[in-house]
């Protein structure tokens, strides 16, 4: 016979059952000891949780904060912080590997152009989140042929349901939260983000999405007028609130555009709120060479406050490239950052080139009208050596550019160094120019280290350089030990072909006192002088963050130096990727680095067993 429960286990049982079930929470839960208090706020469900949390703000006044009854002394004051920490670690636990891709490879969201939020209200995310999740079952499940129904009478899964603490309920609000409506309209006012597919486009999402204040709005696959149509009432109905707009998989034409411009334009006034658009991977119903649709064209120069453009991977070609080019030059947009990746625009670029070669029309303000461009995005348009004038004569209007992207253009050295006289007339000037990307452009060791010297030469120095992809061999070692003396902070130099001798002529030529924060020097095949070089970083670059050291052949032993250099260090390296260099027992491995942490979370990501028969090939 098992032991009795004491009286303290007992209690605190019944305290947990009247949080989930009773529907009247006293005042004596905020007069709960803190230990006592923070046990039960882990063991409860997040459906309960959600309730404790929202009568303990209720009787505060104030949103997402404890009452003021409940805080007695400075002890008490951090509870609002153990709220946080469980929603915290119910997201975590539900969702790792969106985490994983929220919070890992921070040398991405170091490098300028990727978008990198940190997470402040953990409660408002886990219920967003888990809203998206309703909503993408939902869509699955009304794209089936033989779906006849109300989107709102969905049944959600016991999949999503178990998690946030179903199991239990009494029977009869079984129909409630097993229902779409339910989910929506009991969390909807958490969504600021949200997904949504075509088929969830119709007149009852903006019943069941009423109480949301949605920023973020990302529409898939809409194909029909019909469509367009349902989409149109929810954007009317958050114009207010609604800040980025995205269309991802879908069919546009000037109908279309005519009809989102007329829904988000305020009432009375021809303008609209929305800071960031994009199209990706789209189509366009009709085309024509000589203007853009006519609603686009309206809602480029009707945005107030339209600092993002993304025409990506639409297809349209260079008459459209231009067309938009001259819409915000004739606009005098306010825009900061566009991108026209994946367009085959090259040709558009002569536009400039000849607008230069006219006074009249150069003195009509072209240079004014991209004052306030910062960052353009030209990857994979099949920009060629001979587009490189051109290109040129673009950036020369574009005096406050910081960041540029040419990556997957076919620019050969001779492109590169025909540009390479742009950055030494920046040079000349108080530039703020600080990233560039060029992964992938054909480029040789000769033409990459012309362009190292015109780079180190700008005024301030540049923040992020990326020349991964390209076939440098081992003589750009040298190089880039002294490049990295300029105050660099990250560096992509993931599959140059470094080897084991360009390792250490980069080991050779670096000093102390680096500026550097992250680096991608994966896939180069370095050995054991990969180690050596790393292990130099980690002792002279105190700024170290993040190291991407995968795919290098490394033995087993190239980690002691390494480890030795982490000991001694006193830096702040969150994260070191090995993978793909696979070792036999990859258990010693693991309890050799296990000591090594950041915020109590190992720092070194490893091999998986699974992937250790399976060598990296970077032969082409």
């Amino acid at each position: 016979m098992g032991d009795a429960p004491s009286l303290f286990t007992l209690s605190f049982n019944a305290l947990k059952i009247e949080v989930i079930y009773g529907d009247d929470l006293t005042q004596d839960m905020c007069e709960l000891p803190p230990d006592l208090l923070d046990s039960l706020l882990a063991s409860l469900p997040p459906l309960a949780l959600l309730k404790l949390h929202e009568h303990m703000s209720f009787k505060n006044g104030d949103d997402g904060q404890i009452a003021n009854s409940c805080i007695r002394n400075e002890r008490k004051r951090k509870r609002n912080l153990n709220f946080d920490l469980v929603w915290r670690t119910f997201y975590e636990s539900r969702w790792p590997g969106l985490t994983r891709k929220n919070q890992a490879v921070p040398w991405l969201a170091k490098q300028g152009l990727e978008e990198h939020q940190p997470m402040d209200d953990w409660q408002q995310v886990y219920w967003e989140t888990h809203l998206q999740n309703c909503l993408d079952e939902a869509a699955e499940i009304a794209l089936l042929p033989s779906f006849d129904g109300c989107i709102s009478e969905v049944r959600v899964s016991d999949a999503i349901l178990k998690p946030i603490g179903y199991e239990g309920h009494a029977n009869h609000s079984r129909c409630d939260y097993s229902k779409l409506s339910y989910h929506c309209q009991r969390f909807g006012s958490y969504a600021r983000c949200l997904r949504l597919q075509n088929v969830l486009c119709n007149a009852e999402i903006c019943h069941l999405l009423n109480s949301s204040k949605l920023q973020r709005l990302e529409l898939r696959w809409i194909k029909s007028r019909v469509l367009v149509e349902g989409l149109c009432q929810l954007l009317k109905q958050k114009r207010e609130t609604l800040k980025s707009l995205e269309f991802v998989h879908c069919k546009l034409s000037s109908t279309f555009f005519n009809a989102i411009c007329d829904s988000l334009c305020m009432k009375c006034l021809p303008t609209h709120e929305i800071e960031d658009f994009s199209i990706k991977t789209s189509s366009f119903l009709e085309t024509n060479p000589f203007s853009l649709p006519v609603g686009l064209a309206t809602f480029l120069t009707s945005g107030r406050h339209l600092s993002s453009l993304s025409f990506c991977d639409i297809q349209i070609g260079q008459n459209f490239a231009r067309m938009v080019f001259s819409t915000l030059l004739d606009a005098a947009s306010g825009t900061s950052t566009l991108d026209h990746s994946k367009n085959n625009i090259a040709g558009c670029l002569s536009y400039f080139r000849w607008k230069s070669l006219s006074s009249s029309l150069l003195s009509s303000g072209l240079e004014k009208s991209l004052q306030s461009l910062h960052v353009l995005c030209l990857r994979g348009n099949n920009i060629q050596k001979y587009d490189v004038e051109s290109l040129k004569h673009a950036l020369a209007h574009i005096p406050n550019l910081e960041a540029l992207d040419i990556s997957d253009n076919a620019l050969e050295d001779d492109g590169i160094k025909s540009l390479i006289s742009y950055f030494i007339e920046i040079s000349r000037r108080h530039s703020h120019f600080s990233d560039l990307k060029v992964e992938n452009c054909e480029l040789s060791c000769n033409g990459v280290s012309d362009l190292l010297d015109a780079l180190s030469t700008l005024t301030g120095p540049l923040d992020s350089l990326s020349i991964g992809g390209n076939d440098l061999g081992s003589k750009v070692g040298a190089p880039l030990g002294k490049f990295l003396g300029t105050g660099i902070r990250a560096l992509v130099i993931e599959d140059i072909g470094l080897g084991s001798s360009g390792f250490l002529d980069l080991q050779k030529e670096i000093r102390e006192n680096l500026k550097l924060a992250c680096i991608n020097m994966s896939k180069n095949r370095g050995g054991i002088e990969t180690a050596k070089f790393l292990a130099t970083l980690i002792t002279w670059a105190p700024d170290l963050v993040a190291v991407n050291a995968g795919y290098n052949f490394m033995p087993f032993e190239s980690l002691l130096p390494v480890c030795s250099a982490l000991k001694v260090a006193k830096g702040k390296l969150e994260h070191v990727d090995l993978t793909g260099n696979n070792w036999s027992d990859q258990s010693d491995v693991a309890s050799m680095l296990a000591e090594f942490q950041f915020n109590g979370k190992p720092i070194f990501v490893l091999p998986s067993f699974h992937s250790s028969n399976a060598p990296y090939d970077d032969d082409p």
